[in-house]
């Protein structure tokens, strides 16, 4: 039998400096780790076939009532996160119908609001694997996130930066994920060796993105300017205000059902 303690990390490079330590710090941590992603990490959780999971922030908001967000660790950027585009073939404008790449529930409500709160947009959408052409065949724009996106960087169409967008928006960071999981399913040393898991994935960011390169058709320095000019990992008292923020704003636009309280495992 199995005794470890089963949680789910996203399988996408942005998440990657999280489980660093526990997969490569040499030491038994006591977690199995599956790889999903981000939506499929919330349902894991909260079905509670998973102890804990990098879930998107706006499933905190609507499962609130269960879970409990490990502190100091995020998935957070503070200006353009090149990893969440919006590629449009009309101007921003005249965009009314988007497909989504749905593997994120927080970066569809993200656009949404951006669309609505800077440019007054009403939009209708359609859920659609991460395929720029066949989405702009469908759609005026197409919301493509994580690894995917990162690999339609060099496509001619126009693109709306969603971490870029908020942060004029609002001035502050954005909160696209974090460690959560049901109050009492983690106990003090687990949260610890989440935290430090994470520190030791910041101090190893190069190493990470060599590892990502692979055999890649991008070199390794574009996966490290990614990890490190475009990424945070923090959720400091800025990242908690633009969280809060989001809250509010997806809200108001009826996606979550009230503005929850942000509740966090003790540390030890």
């Amino acid at each position: 039998m199995d005794n470890r303690t089963r949680i789910y990390a996203v399988s996408y490079l942005n998440s990657r400096a999280l489980t660093y330590g526990l997969e490569h710090g040499g030491q038994e941590h006591g977690f199995e780790i599956l790889y999903d992603i981000p939506s499929e990490c919330a349902r894991q959780v909260g079905a509670g076939e998973a102890s804990a999971g990098v879930i998107p922030s706006i499933e905190y908001a609507r499962g609130q009532a269960a879970y409990a967000i490990v502190p100091e660790i995020a998935i957070a950027s503070d200006g353009p996160v090149a990893s969440i585009l919006l590629f449009h073939r009309v101007p921003v404008h005249r965009i009314r119908k988007v497909a989504m790449d749905m593997s994120s529930r927080t970066s569809v409500a993200l656009a949404r609001i951006v669309l609505h709160e800077r440019y007054g947009i009403e939009i209708d959408s359609f859920d659609h694997p991460p395929d720029v052409s066949a989405m702009l065949e469908r759609a005026d724009a197409a919301l493509v996130i994580g690894d995917p996106a990162l690999e339609y960087t060099d496509r001619p169409e126009p693109r709306l930066d969603l971490g870029e967008a908020w942060r004029e928006l609002t001035g502050l960071p954005f909160v696209y994920a974090f460690w959560a999981g049901k109050d009492g399913d983690l106990t003090h040393a687990e949260v610890e060796r989440l935290i430090e898991s994470k520190e030791q994935g910041v101090s190893a960011l190069d190493e990470i993105a060599e590892l990502h390169a692979g055999n890649r058709s991008r070199p390794t320095s574009f996966y490290a300017t990614y990890l490190k000019d475009n990424l945070a990992y923090d959720l400091g008292d800025r990242e908690r205000s633009g969280l809060m923020e989001f809250y509010g704003l997806a809200h108001a636009r009826g996606l979550i059902p009230n503005v929850p309280e942000l509740r966090f495992y003790p540390r030890q």
